[in-house]
């Protein structure tokens, strides 16, 4: 087993998850809008639907590995530009941090667990993202793909739903430090450029 892999499998997804985007910015709108329990549950309610994603990455992509090793490679290659143009995307975005809970409806535990289940399985972006990151981290030559796929995928919903419970708890304060620091959105953004581009660049060079 490549055990680097995994620590910097684990190092990537934490500060994915903590740079700005859709899902924890909609994690801390309902923490600060319906209370802590409230973020927690959508939190929940988007790591499941991440399994879904990883159930049809790891089934579809491991046939791929058993049948064309050479189509693995054209996928860790599309994975490797796709982080590219994620970064590109960042660059192009403004570095202002918008977060408002004014318009948010309070919406049951249930609910708001269904919505973050639902908003997750019905993003394509979700399993475009899979389908580019995962490959290049499989970690070794003797274990199964599938059963590699799903450590990884739980791995990356116990980093996520550890950090978007954080953001949940912590949403008052994070919500006030956000709109007292202006340069904030401006270092991660460079920060999620940095990411993007690694990964990246990981994925050209790696040989798994």
């Amino acid at each position: 087993m490549y055990y680097d892999v995994l620590v910097t499998f684990v190092f990537a997804t934490a500060i994915l998850a903590i740079s700005p985007g859709p899902d924890n910015i909609f994690v801390l709108v309902q923490s600060i809008t319906n209370g802590k329990k409230y973020g927690i549950a959508t939190v929940a309610g988007l790591m499941t639907g991440c399994l879904v994603h990883a159930t049809l990455l790891a089934f579809g992509v491991s046939a791929i590995i058993k049948q064309n090793p050479n189509l693995f490679f054209t996928i860790k290659l599309f994975g490797a530009l796709y982080m590219f143009y994620l970064a590109y995307k960042v660059f192009r975005s403004p570095s202002a941090l918008k977060i408002s809970g004014e318009s948010s409806d309070k919406k049951s535990l249930g609910a708001l667990y269904k919505q973050g289940f639902i908003m997750n399985v019905l993003n394509p972006k979700v399993g475009i993202f899979f389908l580019a990151f995962f490959p290049g981290f499989l970690f070794s030559h003797f274990i199964n793909v599938v059963v590699q796929f799903y450590v990884l995928a739980f791995i990356f919903m116990l980093v996520s739903f550890v950090i978007f419970s954080g953001i949940a708890i912590l949403s008052g304060a994070i919500s006030d430090y956000i709109k007292d620091n202006g340069n904030l959105g401006k270092i991660l953004k460079w920060l999620q450029i940095l990411v993007f581009t690694g990964i990246g660049i990981y994925l050209l060079l790696s040989d798994k």
